[in-house]
């Protein structure tokens, strides 16, 4: 003999089985990308990395800066992303706590008649019974993980929701920059325009005082004041379009008080920045860490549907006092426990625990194709994004020496118009040709730092710590 106790090594040997558990979830791998050493399109090396970068420095303009804090604050669609986040993490917590047991106090009493020939003693009585202890409630032990494959599904979750909730963050602070990109530039075209007809509504009255002198002929006044309606037209169409454009920064920022524009014409508002590694993606684009947080998710819910076919351990009991008498209920000797095992074990379903299985790995086969397709997703919008921005620097330097061309052709032709060298036609074309040069510049030179925000959020933002 040992000396050993057989109820002690059992229990031992169950605590360490709980304690130890087993998991069937499969073994996760990320699934292989097929990643390029390098972007397609380069850029500049000596640009600052999103990865080191964070959005308030890449934002240049202090004032656009604020905006988008309140866009951050206020956004109602933000805002629901948040709520969403708030939601699965208390969701992970309820599935947590199911890996602990839930003790609770418990205390009741009942008096019950009890007739003469069901008293046990020949007359009738009334019987009292008063209880008062903790209680142990259908506490599962985790032998096959299912409940902890469970809780893991629960955190992935919650990891995946504060992922999107970024990429929300992250795709209003471009929208912002957008939409006040956009605004600046209708405001630079709508006062080009006003300044245009401003000049035409001169160069009219100066043609219909000719024309009555003779000096001038009917073709050239009627040719002045269709010069004149455009400009009217044009200046109409950009009050429109930056009345649109503070609308739907109004509705982005969400306080009502954009109306007053940035003047971003002083200065660019946001950096040039670098692309980076292109395997750094895979760490930085917070929707793709989503779908790789859902495709982990998937995962262990295989392991929760395996457990499934296993069986089920739960344990309930009580520690306490109990009397007949409430004056005694807590006096010496009234000391009472119960414990209920409970052993399931499925026998038949119906095939039901084998269909919640296959669903579960279908699941995980449809989050491995998200997953991938987030990242072929990601590399063509940095890809695209990389070439707008050089091919938009590159073309933004051709706008501004074809202005200063175009400036120099409308001085020419304008003496040689006051000389009677040149037709008054020639003069209109070259006039024509400077305003449609220098709203291209405009609209250029928007579309080129558009383009940078796009990159900035295509190469997953900047969350790192600000400057300063």
């Amino acid at each position: 003999m040992n000396g050993r106790n057989p109820m002690r090594t059992a229990a031992l040997t169950l605590i360490a089985a709980v304690l130890s558990g087993c998991s069937f979830a499969p073994t996760y791998d990320r699934p292989a990308a097929p990643i390029p050493g390098t972007w397609s399109a380069a850029s500049s090396a000596s640009a600052a990395s999103v990865q080191s970068l964070h959005w308030k420095d890449f934002v240049i303009d202090e004032r656009l800066r604020s905006r988008i804090e309140t866009a951050l604050a206020n956004n109602r669609d933000l805002r629901q992303t948040l709520l969403n986040v708030q939601t699965a993490r208390a969701a992970y917590r309820v599935q947590r706590a199911d890996q602990l047991p839930g003790l609770e106090a418990q205390a009741g009493g009942n008096r019950q008649r009890l007739p003469a020939d069901l008293s046990g003693t020949g007359a009738a009585r009334v019987q009292s019974n008063y209880q008062a202890g903790v209680g142990l409630m259908a506490f599962e032990l985790d032998l096959f993980g299912r409940v902890s494959s469970l809780s893991e599904a629960a955190l992935m979750e919650y990891l995946a929701t504060e992922e999107a909730a970024r990429s929300v963050q992250i795709s209003l602070i471009a929208e912002v920059i957008q939409a006040s990109l956009a605004q600046d530039s209708a405001r630079q075209r709508h006062t080009l325009a006003q300044r245009t007809l401003q000049a035409r509504e001169k160069e009219w009255q100066l043609m219909s005082e000719r024309r009555k002198t003779g000096t001038a002929s009917r073709l050239d006044e009627q040719e002045a004041q269709g010069q004149l309606e455009l400009a009217r037209a044009e200046v109409e169409r950009f009050e429109r379009e930056l009345r649109q454009t503070a609308n739907a920064l109004d509705w982005l920022v969400g306080d009502g008080a954009v109306q007053a524009v940035v003047d971003l014409n002083v200065k660019p508002m946001v950096q040039e920045i670098g692309a980076g590694l292109p395997s750094e993606l895979l760490e930085r684009r917070p929707d793709i860490r989503a779908a790789e947080y859902q495709l982990r998710a998937r995962n262990a819910s295989i392991g929760a549907a395996r457990a499934a076919f296993f069986p089920r351990i739960s344990l309930t009991g009580s520690y306490g006092s109990a009397s007949s008498e409430l004056s005694d209920l807590f006096a010496g000797g009234q000391r009472s426990w119960s414990f209920m095992p409970q052993l399931s074990l499925p026998i038949f379903d119906g095939g039901r625990n084998r269909a919640n299985l296959e669903i579960a790995q279908l699941r995980k086969d449809m989050a491995v194709a998200s997953y991938e397709r987030s990242i072929q997703t990601a590399f063509r919008e940095v890809s695209d994004a990389l070439a707008s921005v050089e091919t938009l620097r590159r073309e933004e330097l051709a706008r501004q020496r074809l202005v200063q061309t175009s400036a120099n052709t409308l001085k020419l032709a304008e003496l040689r118009y006051r000389a009677g060298v040149d037709s008054h036609l020639r003069y209109l074309d070259a006039q024509r040709t400077d305003y449609a040069q220098q709203m291209a510049l405009i609209e250029v030179s928007a579309q080129r730092q558009m383009a940078l925000a796009t990159l900035f959020k295509a190469l997953g933002g900047g969350w790192g710590p600000a400057a300063g």
